[in-house]
C-alpha cells in the first residue's frame, strides 16, 4: 500500500466525520442590542462606552445622552 492509498483513506474517513459548519451571523445579530436614536444604528452588546461617545459626537455632534438615552452599562468582569 503506497502512500497515496493511505492520504485517500485519511480523505474518506474526514469525509465521514466531518460535521456541518456553524454560522456566528445569527448571534452577532441578535446580539446588537444598542441602538443610536437618532440614526438606528445598532451596536453589539459588548461596545465599549468611548466607542459610542466617539459615535455621537464625530456622526452627529451631540451628546452622548442624546443619541443614547438608555444605555446602561454593563458590569465589570470579575477577575481571579
Amino acid at each position: 500500500m503506497g502512500n497515496g492509498a493511505k492520504a485517500q483513506q485519511k480523505r474518506e474517513r474526514g469525509k465521514n466525520d466531518a460535521k456541518p459548519a456553524k454560522s456566528q451571523l445569527k448571534q452577532n445579530e441578535m446580539a446588537k442590542t444598542i441602538i443610536c436614536s437618532v440614526c438606528r444604528s445598532t451596536f453589539l452588546c459588548t461596545v465599549k462606552k468611548n466607542e459610542l461617545v466617539v459615535h455621537a459626537e464625530n456622526k452627529h455632534s451631540k451628546a452622548f445622552d442624546d443619541c443614547f438615552q438608555g444605555y446602561v452599562e454593563p458590569p465589570p468582569k470579575k477577575t481571579k
